[in-house]
């Protein structure tokens, strides 16, 4: 008799539900986030039939915790099964929208009785992939509390610091450059930028880690602070120029995070057999691939062919056909951390490889926009990454481009 389970998992307590092939109940229970909760239902799964030939398959809402962890180190087929298509599933058997836990259990188990084959379960991931996800996740993360931290720091400084902007405009890294950091520090508003010395922004030029061109960079920042500006009131000024240096104080908290993040994913990357794989293709560094390779992992039946990962990223289109009406569009559902690394791989590609810079500007030719164009090359290296990953070959510029210099496609993606 085959059974099915069901987790509906809380930050609390778990409740847990067993149904046979039929639907009916055959066990149910509720158990902590706690060793002893997991042993509960290790006796739960046991009595109802669970063994290591024929394990017991779970659904339950998220693909991370402790929980899934211990879950998926026994072997059993753990499917994280989205939170919306469990409502939707709710609905099927309860029109006055009535919720509890152990409801969303037997729904979850139900899931898998009925539409196991429509879901994918999670993959069995080495431990040295899930670590490089776990510090390539982190990374990005890190990355984008950079920006944000950047972005808010500037807007306060177009309100009473514009000449300061203007002074890193265009540098490497702008606000986030050790340079702009050290000398904001310094003089955090006009006035006592107008009383910097070159030899006081030098020192702070060094203190933020430059060693080369320090004094021609702190003549030329000097004359930059002290062009004229629009100025707030005395009072109003010395106010904002306390408030940049509390968000220059997170800001440098993230650039510090995202370098240390950055090296700690880099050297996990690089101890994995396909990073010179990965690492092979243009645009794909220590940093990006790392951010791939954590979300396509590395269990090869992940993904039964090349159509399918591309779905997963975001960078096949989607066919919409009615009766006459047929529209393709971008995919909206998808990876968003694997299709923003796909995003920064394409750019860097078409920018610096030759073969990738020609397949992008015959897709601008062929009338896509940016952005669709650059989906396009991510679609199409991302195809020949799972190729290669599947044969273990390198990437070669050749068998990834073999029509560049043909007309371009009839039909646009």
């Amino acid at each position: 008799m085959a059974v099915y389970c069901g987790i509906d998992w809380s930050e609390r307590h778990h409740d847990i539900a067993l149904v046979d092939e039929h639907g009916r109940l055959v066990a149910k229970g509720r158990i902590g986030d706690d060793v002893d909760g997991f042993t509960t239902l290790v006796e739960m799964l046991a009595a109802a039939g669970d063994s290591a030939e024929e394990p017991i398959p779970v659904a339950i809402e998220t693909p991370r915790g402790l929980l899934v962890a211990a879950l998926r180190v026994s072997g059993r087929r753990v499917y994280s099964i989205n939170p919306m298509a469990v409502a939707r599933y709710r609905e099927r058997h309860s029109v006055s929208r009535k919720k509890s836990d152990h409801a969303d259990a037997v729904v979850l188990a139900n899931i898998l009785r009925t539409d196991a084959h429509a879901h994918r379960p999670l993959p069995h991931d080495s431990e040295l992939v899930q670590a490089v996800a776990v510090l390539a996740r982190a990374h990005q993360d890190a990355t984008w509390r950079r920006t944000r931290a950047s972005n808010e720091l500037r807007s306060l400084l177009r309100e009473y610091f514009p000449t300061f902007l203007a002074a890193f405009n265009g540098r490497k890294g702008n606000l986030t450059s050790a340079d702009a950091r050290a000398v904001l520090a310094a003089a955090s508003t006009p006035a006592a930028a107008a009383k910097l010395s070159t030899t006081r922004i030098a020192a702070a030029l060094r203190r933020g880690g430059r060693r080369r061109g320090v004094e021609d960079l702190a003549a030329e920042l000097q004359q930059a602070l002290r062009r004229p500006q629009l100025r707030q009131p005395d009072v109003v000024e010395e106010a904002m120029g306390i408030q940049a240096l509390a968000l220059l104080a997170t800001l440098n908290v993230e650039c510090a995070s995202v370098d240390s993040l950055a090296e700690a994913a880099s050297e996990a990357f690089r101890q994995h057999p396909d990073h010179a794989i990965v690492t092979s293709f243009p645009g794909l560094a220590d940093v990006t691939g790392a951010r791939v390779l954590a979300e396509i992992g590395d269990d090869r039946a992940r993904f039964a062919d090349a159509r399918a990962l591309k779905a997963y990223a975001g960078a096949a289109p989607v066919t919409r056909a009615s009766g006459r009406s047929i529209s393709i569009t971008h995919r909206k559902v998808k990876n968003d951390r694997l299709a923003a690394a796909g995003y920064l791989w394409a750019f860097v590609a078409a920018t610096h490889a030759e073969p990738a810079k020609q397949h992008y500007q015959r897709r601008r030719d062929h009338g896509d926009r940016h952005p669709a164009a650059l989906r396009h090359l991510f679609n199409r290296l991302l195809g020949c990454l799972h190729h290669c990953l599947a044969t273990g070959q390198l990437y070669h510029p050749g068998k990834a481009f073999p029509t560049i210099g043909m007309p371009a496609p009839a039909a646009a993606q």
